[in-house]
Parts: structure tokens; C-alpha cells; sequence
């Protein structure tokens, strides 16, 4: 059910050095919910003057604060507090997932109740990954050698607005555990993530200045790239975004993460069955309304099966129901912004110029006449090298694309500048496998789509550089240094070398 209030304490301050405080300018943003068209909530819109406020901060408590001098095992306590924190905030983010960018109420439910547990993982970590190895007769002479893995220092985090709890979960949490401090920018159209997760850093007592959170356009964002202060950016969001932030980064040289755009490929091998691989392409189409990174958007198959396929999505999309998002009859909600439902206009309209043919859905659902809806969509016999095929739409449009065997359409599904994600349905894991090694892809599933954040997550190409999530989720947070020393010291004296020669 759609509640009437908004569960956020302070919408008018940003979070800044442990406090609340207004922006300097006064300004603020009007979040729109995209199923009604109407404000939100008012949110304060941060200045340039307010990133340098925020990374200041960070800055005196990455270099002069408690926080990188605490012990991983202290700093695991204060992530496990976080995440039983979101456990008790699911109902709240549940209600602002959908009235800031348009997810339905159960999905936003359901992913919520999943966040504190990145928390914990990373709080485990603290116990198990090796912050210090050690190598005794070092060849250079001396007694011991030491590979230490110390914080990188300030962290700028940008998240996007389709899944902001969720994507910051994995800047945050491997962040903090790191040592390091942080400076949370939160997308204007989906800032309410930001502040929970400010609200619990106050309600957890973390250290003043160790998480800022600013809600900021594009200027003071770049501001917060362009920073002396700020040591390394982790960034979510868009190609062209990600391409920005890498020359300004580069320029100082930065450290970065970038988890940009997906144009992912569904190859479904002839031995599948045509309606099975329809029903969990077509789902999955539906989640977020499409406005997922990973979304398998171009469907490849052969060509005595392209009009079955596409009869079958065309008759699954038919199934789909598309309005209110806290309706618990609705299977996909609106597209999350204006600018963003007339993108995918646009897109369509192109697909269909030149050459595709529309075999299901391409405008607004009959009868709704408020809020930024748009019909789930098939586009058939499209050419991979037609602009649909080649960027990413951010919206629930399939493009349908014909092969002429196996080997052509792995060779299709390889034909991108992206590499985030692909999947291969078969009935056959020996075929799986191999197809799988063939695709140029941070991540394969095998017969819907799959990830594993406990492995990790990102891309090849364009579609970014770096992992989030997982082990090699944390490293980027660590810098390694070598310490080669004449004696052993005591805590490495009382201690026996593990069997990788690591100690903890």
C-alpha cells in the first residue's frame, strides 16, 4: 500500500561531519514519482561549496580520525549494526523504491530485505581476508617481508537512480571495512536511499565525517571527481558519465570503478525450448521496467526459430499488466523519468526506421493517461548492427536478432563494445560451459538471467573496469604496500605463517 508520508527525517540538510545541514545555496530538488507525475519530496541540493564541505570531512577523518586506526574486527561491528539497521528500514525503503523511480512495491520489498545482508558479508571478511601476508627471508636480505593492504583514503561513490540501496551496499560496506571514508552522491531523481543510509550512520554512531551523503546535479558531481581531497571515485551510471569521470580521473590520476552500461545478449540454442526461454526472457524484461545495466536486451537465436521466439515474448509481454506500482496485481511500473520515457520513444521509433519490425507494444498502455508508462516491447528481425543493437535503451525493449548457426551467433553476441552480462539457454551444461567461455562477459548465466555478487560483478569493453561485490569488491579500496624489516615484530612474532603464508 502507497503511504502518505515520506520515511525520511531531514529531506531539506544534507549529511555532513556526523550532522545535518542546510546546502549553501538553500536550493533544493523536486523528486518526482513517476506513476503520478507529482512531487514526492523536496530534497536540498548540494553546491560545489557543499562537495567541498563533504570531502573536508572525510578528508580530517580519513587523516586525523579513529577510523583507519580501528582494528577490521571494530569496523566489522559498526557494518553488522548497519545492516541490521536496513533489516529494520525495509518497509520504508520499500515505499521510496517505487514513488522515486518507479519499481514495483514487491520487488523493492523483496531486494530490501536482502541489503543488510552485503553488510554482514563484508563484516565477515574482516575475519578471513588477508589484510597482511608475510614472507620470511625476504631475498633482498632482512628477517621478514610484509605485503600490507592499507584503506586508499577518501572514496567518492556515485550511485544511479534505478537501484541506489542496493548499488551503494556494494561502495559502502567494502569501503568502510577497508578503512576508508566516504562521500555518497546520490542521484537527484532517487536521493532517498542516501538518506536512510545517512540516518543509520547517525543512528550507529559512525564516527563524524567517515559517510557524507549529498544529493547534487552534474556540476557538483564533477566537483567531487575533479577533487584533490577524494583519493579514489567508485562510479554507477552511464557510458558517456563513466567516460567523464575517467579523463578527469586520469588527469590526477585517480583510482577508479567504473560499472557503466550493458547491451547483453541472450543466445538461445536450438536444443531449448521456444515458450520456456519467451517466459524467463520476458520476466526478467520487466524488472525495473527494464532499466537494469544488465538487462538482456538483444535476443539472438537462430533463424528458422526468430518468429516463434518472437511470437512467444510478443504473447508473454501480452500477459503483463503495466500501472501502479504498489498495485499487487502490477507486473511492471513506469518508466522512472520523463527525459528517460521519451529516450525510449525514440529508440523504438529508430528500431522501426530502420528496418524492425514492431511486434508487440512500442507506446503507452491503454488507459493510463497519467504517469511516464510504456508498454513492454518487442522489436523482431532487427539488424545487429541497427542502432537498438548497438546502445543501450534503458527501458523494456527486446530486439529479436537472427543467426545463421551457433557459431554466428555467439559471433553476434561478441559484435558489441559492451561485455556486462550474457546468457546461454540449453539443456546441455557441457555446451553451456563452453559457449560460456566463449562470450566476451563479466558475468554468463545458463537459462535465465544470473549473477553472483558473492564472485563478483562487472565488465568487459565498455561496460566498465573493476568488480563490485565479492572479494575483488574490497581490493579497490586497499592499496598494497611491501615493508621489509631487519626484526620481527610482536604481533607477527606470536604468530605462525598460515598455509598461503598470509597472517590475519
Amino acid at each position: 500500500m502507497r503511504s502518505t508520508s515520506v520515511p525520511i527525517a531531514h529531506p531539506d540538510s544534507l549529511f555532513v561531519d556526523g550532522k545535518w545541514v542546510r546546502p549553501e545555496s538553500g536550493g533544493g530538488i523536486d523528486v518526482i514519482d513517476p506513476s503520478t507525475e507529482k512531487v514526492y519530496v523536496r530534497v536540498a541540493d548540494a553546491t560545489e561549496a557543499d562537495i567541498d564541505r563533504a570531502v573536508a570531512a572525510a578528508r580530517t577523518a580519513f587523516d586525523d580520525g579513529p577510523w583507519p586506526r580501528l582494528t577490521h574486527a571494530e569496523r566489522a561491528e559498526y557494518l553488522r549494526a548497519m545492516g541490521a539497521s536496513l533489516r529494520a528500514r525495509v518497509d520504508d525503503i520499500a515505499q521510496i523504491w517505487p514513488s522515486e523511480m518507479g519499481s514495483t512495491h514487491a520487488v523493492a520489498h523483496a531486494f530490501a530485505g536482502t541489503i543488510g545482508d552485503v553488510y554482514d558479508y563484508y563484516a565477515d571478511l574482516a575475519g578471513t581476508f588477508s589484510f597482511e601476508e608475510r614472507f620470511d627471508d625476504p631475498p633482498g636480505g632482512g628477517r621478514l617481508a610484509l605485503l600490507v593492504r592499507e584503506p586508499v583514503g577518501v572514496v567518492g561513490a556515485i550511485v544511479p537512480w534505478n537501484a541506489a540501496i542496493n548499488i551503494m551496499a556494494y561502495k559502502i560496506a567494502p569501503a568502510l571495512l577497508a578503512g576508508c571514508t566516504v562521500v555518497l552522491k546520490s542521484s537527484p531523481e532517487a536521493p532517498g536511499a542516501g538518506y536512510v543510509m545517512a540516518e543509520i550512520a547517525e543512528q550507529v554512531g559512525l564516527p563524524p565525517g567517515v559517510l557524507n551523503v549529498v544529493t547534487a546535479d552534474r556540476g557538483p558531481s564533477e566537483r567531487l571527481v575533479r577533487h584533490p581531497g577524494v583519493d579514489k571515485i567508485t562510479f554507477t551510471g552511464s557510458l558517456a558519465a563513466g567516460r567523464r569521470i575517467a579523463g578527469i580521473a586520469a588527469d590526477r590520476i585517480a583510482r577508479i570503478t567504473l560499472e557503466l552500461g550493458g547491451k547483453s545478449a541472450a543466445v538461445v540454442l536450438d536444443d531449448y525450448d521456444v515458450a520456456t526461454a519467451a517466459a524467463d526472457i520476458a520476466a526478467y524484461a520487466c524488472f525495473l521496467t527494464g532499466q537494469v545495466c544488465s538487462a538482456l536486451s538483444r535476443i539472438i537465436v537462430t533463424r528458422g526459430r526468430h518468429d516463434e521466439l518472437v511470437d512467444a515474448l510478443a504473447a508473454e509481454f501480452a500477459g503483463v499488466t503495466v500501472g501502479d506500482p504498489f498495485d499487487a496485481a502490477t507486473g511492471m511500473g513506469p518508466i522512472a523519468t520523463r527525459r528517460q520515457l521519451e529516450k525510449v520513444e525514440r529508440y523504438v521509433h529508430t528500431g522501426v526506421a530502420e528496418g524492425a519490425r514492431l511486434a508487440f507494444g512500442g507506446g503507452r498502455p491503454a488507459g493510463l493517461t497519467r504517469g511516464w508508462f510504456f508498454e513492454p516491447t518487442v522489436l523482431a528481425e532487427v539488424d545487429n548492427a541497427a542502432t537498438v543493437a548497438r546502445e543501450e535503451i534503458f527501458g523494456p525493449v527486446l530486439s529479436v536478432i537472427a543467426a545463421d548457426n551457433e557459431d554466428h551467433a555467439l559471433e553476434l553476441a561478441n559484435d558489441t563494445d559492451f561485455g556486462l552480462n550474457n546468457s546461454v539457454f540449453t539443456h546441455d551444461p557441457d555446451r553451456a560451459y563452453a559457449v560460456a567461455r566463449r562470450l566476451r562477459s563479466g558475468t554468463v548465466g545458463h537459462n535465465v538471467f544470473r549473477s553472483d555478487m558473492r564472485i563478483g560483478f562487472g565488465g568487459f569493453k565498455q561496460s566498465g573496469i573493476g568488480r563490485e561485490g565479492g572479494v575483488d569488491g574490497l581490493r579497490p579500496f586497499l592499496e598494497n604496500k611491501t615493508v621489509v624489516l631487519d626484526a620481527v615484530p610482536t604481533h607477527i612474532a606470536t604468530l605462525a605463517p598460515a598455509d598461503d603464508g598470509s597472517t590475519r
